[in-house]
């Protein structure tokens, strides 16, 4: 019986000392993890597809496309313009008025470290897309890194709520999906897309988010959760996510004289951007 009790204090003292260690990371790199942490969808602020990877902060999206040179802007093919400004319009009073109240509720009652626990395990879901997309494109050592983060993550990050495989290992995440890999195969942007509550997008990208979503271990169609399940998570880690990223959005708007070609065009130039890395 002693030795039983012994047992267990041994193994709480552990947990506890993982906690510890992955807390004190978690604080050092709070603002890398924000940016890193891979929504399941987009939100008006940061265009889909924008928002993952080290340079995705704010201070980043900013400094690239807020002030381009002279004579670099080059007009965008645009057929659906109407209904994508409606759409924008739509999703800019969502965010306004609906999501951004409620996550800033949420983030009184969350603390910051427990939201962005939440988010890295929702990257951590994420590794099958960012795994096939860099295969897709004859990534072997992203293929490498990706696997080893996940099964770091996934087993001393407790489910992913943790990086340690960043914070001690230095296996940083991967930015890949099916969107990229298409680009790198040669395919174009075709024109662009606004999506109800997801955001701004191509018609490639689109394509890409499909075959993300059957890529992810929780689509209803593996049987795992059911379709309502599926909602609502895919709803939840979005939620977080804005939380984290209050008053973003609204900065990227004070500048723009149109906020819609703004978010448009820098989306583009984004998407673009990673396909050439």
């Amino acid at each position: 019986m002693t030795i039983r009790l012994a047992c267990r204090f041994a193994l709480l003292a552990a947990l506890a000392a993982a906690f510890a260690a992955s807390g004190a990371a978690a604080a050092e790199t709070a603002k890398k993890s924000k940016a890193s942490a891979q929504p399941v969808m987009s939100t008006p602020a940061v265009p889909m597809g924008a928002e993952t990877g080290s340079d995705a902060g704010f201070e980043d999206f900013e400094s690239e496309f807020g002030k381009p040179a002279s004579g670099e802007a080059k007009k965008v093919f645009d057929p659906l313009s109407g209904y994508n400004r409606a759409m924008y319009h739509f999703n800019d009073k969502f965010y306004l008025w609906v999501a951004k109240p409620l996550a800033i509720g949420y983030g009184i009652l969350l603390p910051e470290p427990g939201r962005v626990a939440i988010a890295r395990g929702f990257t951590n879901l994420a590794f099958p897309v960012r795994f096939v997309g860099a295969g897709m494109q004859g990534k072997v050592k992203g293929m490498g890194t990706e696997l080893g983060r996940f099964l770091i993550n996934s087993t001393l990050g407790l489910g992913g709520l943790f990086d340690p495989a960043e914070a001690w290992f230095g296996l940083r995440l991967v930015d890949e999906d099916l969107g990229q890999a298409f680009g790198k195969w040669g395919m174009g942007t075709g024109f662009p897309v606004v999506l109800p509550i997801l955001g701004q997008t191509n018609l490639r990208d689109g394509v890409g988010l499909v075959g993300n979503s059957f890529l992810t271990p929780l689509n209803p169609v593996y049987g795992l959760v059911d379709w309502k399940t599926n909602l609502g998570v895919t709803a939840g880690g979005h939620f977080n996510y804005i939380s984290l990223h209050v008053g973003e959005y609204e900065k990227i708007k004070k500048d723009a004289l149109d906020p819609y070609t703004f978010i448009r065009d820098a989306h583009l130039q984004n998407r673009a951007k990673r396909v050439k890395e």
